[in-house]
């Protein structure tokens, strides 16, 4: 038996009834042969984490706009912090592990520079919603590998698309990686509000602490729990009324404390400009895009090949070809 046949079997006789087993995956866009080594999932999630979108990244924001110091979180940093909470879970559960991670690596791919201000300004600039996990989609469908796509399976896809927005995965491992997400996202959000001084632990509501616990490890440990006690045993992913209650408290506050608080949001402006300015100068000048997406003009056309240009850049990356196109270099006379 190959590697990939005694990890098949091992899933088979060990995981839950309900788990995606990857010998019985709806498969790929584009038929291919398997390999000796690596199940079709484990796969996936090396595909992810060799895409040049998965590197770009860690150049981008997660809450703070170009934060001054070297331990605020980015995209790549909650990527991983996902990843291991949704492994967690999925272990615990008995459910695939490999398909959890994969979902979970891809999941914001498609996040813009500056995070939901880059978001919002291609939203009003394209007329339509631009929403991170279509586009997250998209770029493992086909942006990825100069316009070949990544050739993802289809359970893996879905865990992508649906980890936000109001359709829910098939598979429970999709499930999971919607969970932990806003389970990340929030605790980590505290923690850099924390740092910026724009929070301290005692503002967070005592109801709320009193439920979730008092610090970072704890309210983790608490909804990571909550979620495993709650679903063992059965095909669901779910939290208990109580605890999901004051997860949702715990959201709410920080939308009112942290994610229209002025100290991170006070550049959105500029953010914004930023993306509107590069979006117009690519549309007039589509010439001066890369290479690598002058095929998909006559494919996709030009608004939307202009979209997905700026919305893979990084953070900083805008900020070089802002300058680069809109800000007269330095000179000296002779």
């Amino acid at each position: 038996m190959t590697v990939r046949e005694i990890i098949e079997q091992r899933e088979q006789e060990t995981l839950a009834p309900w788990a995606a087993l990857a010998a019985e995956s709806r498969g790929r866009g584009r038929a291919e042969p398997e390999r000796d080594d690596r199940t079709c999932y484990q796969r996936d999630a090396d595909r992810i984490l060799h895409s040049r979108s998965f590197r770009r990244l860690m150049h981008k924001t997660q809450v703070f706009l170009q934060p001054e110091g070297d331990h605020y979180r980015t995209r790549m940093t909650h990527t991983l912090e996902v990843a291991r909470i949704a492994r967690t879970i999925a272990r615990a559960l008995n459910l695939n592990e490999d398909l959890t991670e994969a979902a979970a690596m891809g999941h914001d791919l498609g996040h813009t520079p500056f995070g939901h201000a880059g978001e919002a300004a291609l939203t009003e600039i394209m007329g339509v919603p631009f929403r991170h996990n279509e586009q997250s989609l998209r770029v493992v469908d086909r942006l990825e590998k100069n316009g070949e796509g990544l050739n993802l399976t289809y359970e893996v896809r879905r865990g992508i698309l649906c980890h936000s927005g109001d359709e829910q995965p098939e598979t429970l491992e999709g499930r999971i990686v919607r969970v932990a997400d806003r389970i990340a996202y929030i605790n980590h959000d505290i923690d850099d509000a924390m740092r910026a001084g724009i929070l301290k632990n005692e503002d967070i509501p005592r109801e709320i602490a009193a439920v979730l616990g008092e610090t970072h490890s704890q309210r983790i440990n608490t909804l990571v729990s909550d979620v495993v006690r709650s679903s063992a045993g059965r095909p669901v992913i779910e939290m208990t009324p109580t605890v999901e209650r004051a997860m949702l408290d715990l959201r709410s506050f920080m939308f009112e404390r942290v994610y229209r608080n002025p100290v991170a949001k006070g550049e959105e402006s500029k953010a914004r400009r930023i993306i509107q300015e590069l979006y117009q100068f690519y549309i007039e000048h589509p010439e001066k895009l890369p290479e690598d997406f002058q095929p998909q003009l006559d494919m996709e056309g030009l608004p939307r090949v202009v979209c997905d240009y700026v919305a893979g850049m990084t953070d900083k990356y805008a900020v070089y070809k802002f300058e680069e196109i809109f800000v007269p270099s330095g000179w000296a006379v002779r």
